[in-house]
Protein backbone atom coordinates (compact mmCIF):
# COMPACT_ATOMS: atom_id res chain seq x y z
CA UNK A 1 0.00 0.00 0.00
CA UNK A 2 1.23 3.52 -0.82
CA UNK A 3 2.36 5.72 2.05
CA UNK A 4 0.60 8.82 0.63
CA UNK A 5 -2.75 9.70 -0.86
CA UNK A 6 -3.11 9.77 -4.66
CA UNK A 7 -4.06 13.38 -5.37
CA UNK A 8 -2.59 15.59 -2.65
CA UNK A 9 0.17 13.21 -1.55
CA UNK A 10 -0.92 13.40 2.08
CA UNK A 11 0.98 10.93 4.33
CA UNK A 12 -0.87 7.98 5.79
CA UNK A 13 -0.52 6.92 9.41
CA UNK A 14 1.23 3.56 9.61
CA UNK A 15 0.10 0.76 11.88
CA UNK A 16 1.80 0.92 15.31
CA UNK A 17 3.56 4.10 14.19
CA UNK A 18 5.27 6.07 16.89
CA UNK A 19 4.61 9.79 17.16
CA UNK A 20 1.58 9.65 14.92
CA UNK A 21 0.91 13.31 15.61
CA UNK A 22 3.96 14.31 13.56
CA UNK A 23 2.61 12.61 10.41
CA UNK A 24 -0.90 13.89 11.06
CA UNK A 25 0.28 17.48 11.53
CA UNK A 26 2.29 17.29 8.29
CA UNK A 27 -0.85 16.29 6.42
CA UNK A 28 -2.78 19.17 8.00
CA UNK A 29 -0.10 21.65 6.92
CA UNK A 30 -0.35 20.39 3.33
CA UNK A 31 -4.12 20.72 3.36
CA UNK A 32 -3.81 24.22 4.77
CA UNK A 33 -1.46 25.16 1.93
CA UNK A 34 -3.37 23.86 -1.10
CA UNK A 35 -7.08 23.67 -0.21
CA UNK A 36 -9.05 26.79 -1.24
CA UNK A 37 -5.84 27.98 -2.88
CA UNK A 38 -5.37 31.76 -2.88
CA UNK A 39 -1.87 33.16 -3.48
CA UNK A 40 -0.38 36.63 -3.35
CA UNK A 41 1.66 36.67 -6.56
CA UNK A 42 2.46 34.73 -9.72
CA UNK A 43 5.41 36.69 -11.12
CA UNK A 44 8.09 36.45 -8.39
CA UNK A 45 11.23 34.37 -9.07
CA UNK A 46 12.61 34.77 -5.53
CA UNK A 47 10.88 34.90 -2.14
CA UNK A 48 9.88 38.23 -0.59
CA UNK A 49 12.23 39.66 2.01
CA UNK A 50 9.83 39.50 4.94
CA UNK A 51 7.21 36.78 4.38
CA UNK A 52 4.28 36.32 6.74
CA UNK A 53 3.41 32.93 8.15
CA UNK A 54 0.93 31.16 5.88
CA UNK A 55 1.37 33.37 2.77
CA UNK A 56 1.53 31.55 -0.56
CA UNK A 57 2.88 32.30 -4.05
CA UNK A 58 2.97 30.68 -7.47
CA UNK A 59 6.68 30.52 -8.30
CA UNK A 60 7.51 32.12 -11.66
CA UNK A 61 9.77 30.60 -14.31
CA UNK A 62 13.48 31.13 -13.61
CA UNK A 63 13.19 30.79 -9.85
CA UNK A 64 16.31 31.43 -7.80
CA UNK A 65 17.45 31.79 -4.23
CA UNK A 66 15.35 29.81 -1.76
CA UNK A 67 12.92 29.07 -4.59
CA UNK A 68 15.48 27.72 -7.07
CA UNK A 69 14.28 24.57 -8.86
CA UNK A 70 10.64 25.10 -7.89
CA UNK A 71 9.27 27.09 -10.87
CA UNK A 72 5.52 26.58 -11.31
CA UNK A 73 5.03 25.17 -7.82
CA UNK A 74 3.03 26.51 -4.91
CA UNK A 75 5.36 28.03 -2.33
CA UNK A 76 3.91 28.29 1.20
CA UNK A 77 5.68 29.91 4.14
CA UNK A 78 5.08 27.54 7.07
CA UNK A 79 6.76 27.25 10.46
CA UNK A 80 9.39 29.82 9.45
CA UNK A 81 10.42 28.14 6.17
CA UNK A 82 9.28 27.57 2.60
CA UNK A 83 7.40 24.42 1.66
CA UNK A 84 6.69 23.58 -1.99
CA UNK A 85 3.77 21.70 -3.49
CA UNK A 86 3.57 20.42 -7.07
CA UNK A 87 0.22 21.30 -8.69
CA UNK A 88 -1.78 18.83 -10.74
CA UNK A 89 -3.66 19.62 -13.96
CA UNK A 90 -6.95 21.28 -13.15
CA UNK A 91 -5.87 23.10 -10.00
CA UNK A 92 -7.29 26.60 -9.59
CA UNK A 93 -5.69 29.47 -7.69
CA UNK A 94 -6.88 33.00 -7.01
CA UNK A 95 -3.98 35.45 -7.54
CA UNK A 96 -4.54 38.54 -5.40
CA UNK A 97 -1.98 40.76 -7.19
CA UNK A 98 -3.64 40.09 -10.55
CA UNK A 99 -7.20 40.04 -9.16
CA UNK A 100 -7.80 37.01 -11.38
CA UNK A 101 -8.36 33.29 -11.31
CA UNK A 102 -5.60 31.06 -12.73
CA UNK A 103 -5.72 27.42 -13.80
CA UNK A 104 -2.88 24.89 -14.11
CA UNK A 105 -2.98 22.84 -17.32
CA UNK A 106 -0.25 20.42 -16.31
CA UNK A 107 2.56 22.67 -17.62
CA UNK A 108 1.86 26.35 -16.86
CA UNK A 109 -0.53 28.54 -14.90
CA UNK A 110 -2.84 30.65 -17.13
CA UNK A 111 -5.52 33.21 -16.38
CA UNK A 112 -9.09 31.98 -16.75
CA UNK A 113 -10.79 34.30 -19.25
CA UNK A 114 -13.92 36.06 -18.05
CA UNK A 115 -15.30 35.61 -21.58
CA UNK A 116 -14.74 31.88 -21.77
CA UNK A 117 -16.65 30.38 -24.67
CA UNK A 118 -20.03 28.76 -24.07
CA UNK A 119 -20.32 27.74 -27.71
CA UNK A 120 -22.17 25.50 -28.03
CA UNK A 121 -24.36 25.53 -24.95
CA UNK A 122 -27.69 23.66 -24.86
CA UNK A 123 -29.37 26.18 -22.51
CA UNK A 124 -28.52 29.73 -21.45
CA UNK A 125 -30.45 31.60 -18.76
CA UNK A 126 -29.69 35.21 -17.79
CA UNK A 127 -31.46 35.97 -14.53
CA UNK A 128 -34.04 33.40 -15.70
CA UNK A 129 -34.34 29.66 -16.25
CA UNK A 130 -34.05 28.39 -19.81
CA UNK A 131 -35.95 25.27 -20.89
CA UNK A 132 -36.23 22.93 -23.87
CA UNK A 133 -38.49 25.39 -25.74
CA UNK A 134 -36.97 28.70 -24.62
CA UNK A 135 -33.31 27.72 -24.83
CA UNK A 136 -32.26 31.34 -24.30
CA UNK A 137 -34.11 33.09 -21.45
CA UNK A 138 -33.39 36.65 -20.34
CA UNK A 139 -35.06 38.53 -17.49
CA UNK A 140 -34.09 42.21 -17.49
CA UNK A 141 -35.39 45.73 -18.04
CA UNK A 142 -33.89 45.80 -21.54
CA UNK A 143 -31.83 43.74 -23.98
CA UNK A 144 -29.16 45.29 -26.20
CA UNK A 145 -27.96 43.88 -29.51
CA UNK A 146 -25.43 46.34 -30.93
CA UNK A 147 -23.18 46.52 -33.98
CA UNK A 148 -19.53 45.47 -34.16
CA UNK A 149 -18.49 48.28 -36.49
CA UNK A 150 -21.18 48.42 -39.18
CA UNK A 151 -24.85 47.38 -39.32
CA UNK A 152 -26.75 44.82 -37.28
CA UNK A 153 -29.48 42.36 -38.27
CA UNK A 154 -31.83 40.35 -36.07
CA UNK A 155 -32.52 37.11 -37.96
CA UNK A 156 -35.49 34.79 -37.44
CA UNK A 157 -35.21 31.72 -39.64
CA UNK A 158 -37.84 29.03 -40.17
CA UNK A 159 -37.53 25.61 -41.77
CA UNK A 160 -40.39 25.79 -44.31
CA UNK A 161 -42.95 28.25 -45.67
CA UNK A 162 -45.77 26.68 -43.63
CA UNK A 163 -43.86 27.30 -40.39
CA UNK A 164 -43.82 30.57 -38.43
CA UNK A 165 -41.00 33.08 -37.89
CA UNK A 166 -42.39 36.03 -35.96
CA UNK A 167 -42.06 38.44 -33.05
CA UNK A 168 -44.80 37.75 -30.49
CA UNK A 169 -45.76 40.49 -28.04
CA UNK A 170 -47.37 39.32 -24.79
CA UNK A 171 -49.05 40.74 -21.68
CA UNK A 172 -48.31 38.54 -18.67
CA UNK A 173 -47.57 35.83 -21.26
CA UNK A 174 -50.83 35.59 -23.30
CA UNK A 175 -50.20 36.97 -26.80
CA UNK A 176 -51.52 40.37 -27.83
CA UNK A 177 -49.78 41.12 -31.14
CA UNK A 178 -47.68 39.22 -33.67
CA UNK A 179 -45.58 40.43 -36.60
CA UNK A 180 -43.85 38.09 -39.02
CA UNK A 181 -44.15 35.22 -41.45
CA UNK A 182 -47.07 33.38 -39.90
CA UNK A 183 -47.92 30.18 -41.74
CA UNK A 184 -46.63 31.36 -45.13
CA UNK A 185 -44.06 33.75 -46.59
CA UNK A 186 -46.27 36.88 -46.62
CA UNK A 187 -45.75 39.47 -43.89
CA UNK A 188 -48.62 39.40 -41.38
CA UNK A 189 -49.61 41.77 -38.58
CA UNK A 190 -52.11 40.24 -36.14
CA UNK A 191 -53.68 41.33 -32.85
CA UNK A 192 -55.62 39.57 -30.11
CA UNK A 193 -57.62 40.71 -27.09
CA UNK A 194 -57.25 37.44 -25.18
CA UNK A 195 -54.38 35.50 -26.74
CA UNK A 196 -56.79 32.94 -28.20
CA UNK A 197 -58.78 34.73 -30.93
CA UNK A 198 -56.65 36.60 -33.47
CA UNK A 199 -57.52 39.30 -36.00
CA UNK A 200 -55.36 39.86 -39.05
CA UNK A 201 -54.86 43.61 -39.45
CA UNK A 202 -52.36 43.75 -42.30
CA UNK A 203 -50.96 41.41 -44.96
CA UNK A 204 -48.18 42.32 -47.41
CA UNK A 205 -47.90 40.00 -50.39
CA UNK A 206 -44.39 38.58 -50.72
CA UNK A 207 -44.49 38.57 -54.55
CA UNK A 208 -46.09 41.93 -55.39
CA UNK A 209 -45.78 44.02 -52.24
CA UNK A 210 -49.55 44.65 -52.41
CA UNK A 211 -51.05 45.60 -49.04
CA UNK A 212 -54.39 44.28 -47.85
CA UNK A 213 -56.28 45.00 -44.63
CA UNK A 214 -58.63 42.07 -44.07
CA UNK A 215 -60.28 43.60 -40.98
CA UNK A 216 -60.75 47.14 -42.39
CA UNK A 217 -63.56 48.24 -44.75
CA UNK A 218 -61.80 50.88 -46.83
CA UNK A 219 -64.86 51.55 -48.96
CA UNK A 220 -66.76 53.01 -46.02
CA UNK A 221 -64.04 55.48 -45.07
CA UNK A 222 -63.06 57.21 -48.34
CA UNK A 223 -64.26 60.76 -49.10
CA UNK A 224 -63.37 63.33 -51.75
CA UNK A 225 -63.58 66.88 -50.38
CA UNK A 226 -63.83 70.30 -52.07
CA UNK A 227 -62.78 73.00 -49.59
CA UNK A 228 -64.33 71.17 -46.69
CA UNK A 229 -67.58 70.15 -48.38
CA UNK A 230 -67.96 66.47 -49.14
CA UNK A 231 -68.60 65.95 -52.85
CA UNK A 232 -68.24 62.16 -52.81
CA UNK A 233 -68.75 59.76 -49.93
CA UNK A 234 -67.61 56.44 -51.30
CA UNK A 235 -69.52 53.35 -50.31
CA UNK A 236 -68.08 50.87 -52.78
CA UNK A 237 -64.76 52.10 -54.19
CA UNK A 238 -62.57 49.32 -55.53
CA UNK A 239 -58.97 50.48 -55.27
CA UNK A 240 -57.70 47.40 -57.09
CA UNK A 241 -60.07 47.76 -60.05
CA UNK A 242 -61.02 50.61 -62.35
CA UNK A 243 -63.14 52.55 -59.87
CA UNK A 244 -60.43 54.88 -58.61
CA UNK A 245 -56.82 55.33 -59.70
CA UNK A 246 -54.13 57.57 -58.24
CA UNK A 247 -51.22 58.62 -60.46
CA UNK A 248 -48.24 60.94 -60.17
CA UNK A 249 -49.08 64.24 -61.83
CA UNK A 250 -45.58 65.69 -61.30
CA UNK A 251 -44.54 68.76 -59.36
CA UNK A 252 -45.83 67.22 -56.16
CA UNK A 253 -49.36 66.63 -57.55
CA UNK A 254 -51.39 63.45 -57.15
CA UNK A 255 -54.09 62.93 -59.77
CA UNK A 256 -57.17 60.98 -58.63
CA UNK A 257 -59.30 59.65 -61.50
CA UNK A 258 -62.83 58.36 -60.93
CA UNK A 259 -64.23 56.33 -63.80
CA UNK A 260 -67.62 57.23 -65.26
CA UNK A 261 -69.39 60.62 -65.23
CA UNK A 262 -68.42 63.62 -67.31
CA UNK A 263 -64.81 64.14 -66.21
CA UNK A 264 -62.16 64.77 -68.83
CA UNK A 265 -59.78 62.03 -69.82
CA UNK A 266 -55.99 62.20 -69.47
CA UNK A 267 -53.93 64.33 -67.10
CA UNK A 268 -54.60 68.03 -66.38
CA UNK A 269 -51.82 70.36 -67.57
CA UNK A 270 -51.52 73.83 -69.03
CA UNK A 271 -49.71 76.90 -67.83
CA UNK A 272 -49.42 77.91 -64.19
CA UNK A 273 -52.85 78.96 -62.86
CA UNK A 274 -54.69 77.97 -66.05
CA UNK A 275 -58.14 76.49 -65.44
CA UNK A 276 -58.87 73.15 -67.12
CA UNK A 277 -62.23 72.03 -68.44
CA UNK A 278 -63.81 69.08 -70.24
CA UNK A 279 -63.40 69.40 -73.98
CA UNK A 280 -65.08 66.42 -75.66
CA UNK A 281 -63.94 64.04 -72.96
CA UNK A 282 -60.41 65.39 -72.57
CA UNK A 283 -58.79 68.03 -70.36
CA UNK A 284 -58.33 71.38 -72.10
CA UNK A 285 -57.69 75.02 -71.16
CA UNK A 286 -57.07 78.55 -72.41
CA UNK A 287 -54.79 81.34 -71.30
CA UNK A 288 -57.87 83.62 -71.26
CA UNK A 289 -59.18 81.80 -68.18
CA UNK A 290 -56.77 81.73 -65.23
CA UNK A 291 -56.79 81.81 -61.45
CA UNK A 292 -54.59 84.24 -59.48
CA UNK A 293 -53.81 82.29 -56.29
CA UNK A 294 -52.19 85.29 -54.58
CA UNK A 295 -55.20 87.60 -54.87
CA UNK A 296 -57.72 84.74 -55.04
CA UNK A 297 -59.29 86.29 -58.18
CA UNK A 298 -60.52 84.81 -61.43
CA UNK A 299 -59.08 86.47 -64.53
CA UNK A 300 -60.81 86.47 -67.90
CA UNK A 301 -58.55 87.66 -70.64
CA UNK A 302 -56.59 90.61 -69.26
CA UNK A 303 -59.27 91.76 -66.81
CA UNK A 304 -59.56 90.32 -63.31
CA UNK A 305 -62.80 90.19 -61.40
CA UNK A 306 -62.88 92.80 -58.68
CA UNK A 307 -62.74 91.77 -55.07
CA UNK A 308 -66.45 92.43 -54.60
CA UNK A 309 -67.37 90.46 -57.76
CA UNK A 310 -68.27 93.55 -59.89
CA UNK A 311 -67.45 93.14 -63.59
CA UNK A 312 -68.05 95.14 -66.74
CA UNK A 313 -67.25 92.89 -69.67
CA UNK A 314 -69.04 92.54 -73.02
CA UNK A 315 -68.39 88.84 -73.56
CA UNK A 316 -69.53 86.99 -70.42
CA UNK A 317 -72.32 84.46 -70.90
CA UNK A 318 -74.14 83.45 -67.76
CA UNK A 319 -77.02 81.56 -69.35
CA UNK A 320 -80.17 82.00 -67.33
CA UNK A 321 -78.50 82.08 -63.91
CA UNK A 322 -78.32 85.17 -61.76
CA UNK A 323 -75.29 86.40 -59.87
CA UNK A 324 -75.31 86.01 -56.12
CA UNK A 325 -76.38 88.92 -54.00
CA UNK A 326 -72.76 89.86 -53.31
CA UNK A 327 -71.96 90.73 -56.95
CA UNK A 328 -73.46 92.44 -60.02
CA UNK A 329 -72.74 92.49 -63.77
CA UNK A 330 -73.69 95.18 -66.30
CA UNK A 331 -73.21 94.07 -69.93
CA UNK A 332 -75.20 93.68 -73.08
CA UNK A 333 -74.30 90.09 -73.81
CA UNK A 334 -75.66 88.30 -70.72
Amino acid sequence: MSETTTNLQLPYLAAAQAQKHVTHNEALRMLDAVVQLAVLTIDLTAPPASPVEGERHLVATGANGAWAGHSGKVAAFQDGGWAFFSPRAGWLAWVAAADALYAFDGVVWSAVSASASVNPAPLVGVNATADATNRLAVSSAASLFTHSGNGHQLKLNKAAAADTASALFQTNFPGRAEIGLAGDDDLHVKVSADGASWHEALVIDRATGAVSMPATNLAATVQLLDEGASVLAATAIDFTGAGVSVTNGGSGRAVVSVSGGGGGGGTPGGASGQLQYNAAGAFAGTNDLTWDAASKRLQIGTVALAANGAVGLPNIALGEGALAAAGSISTGNI
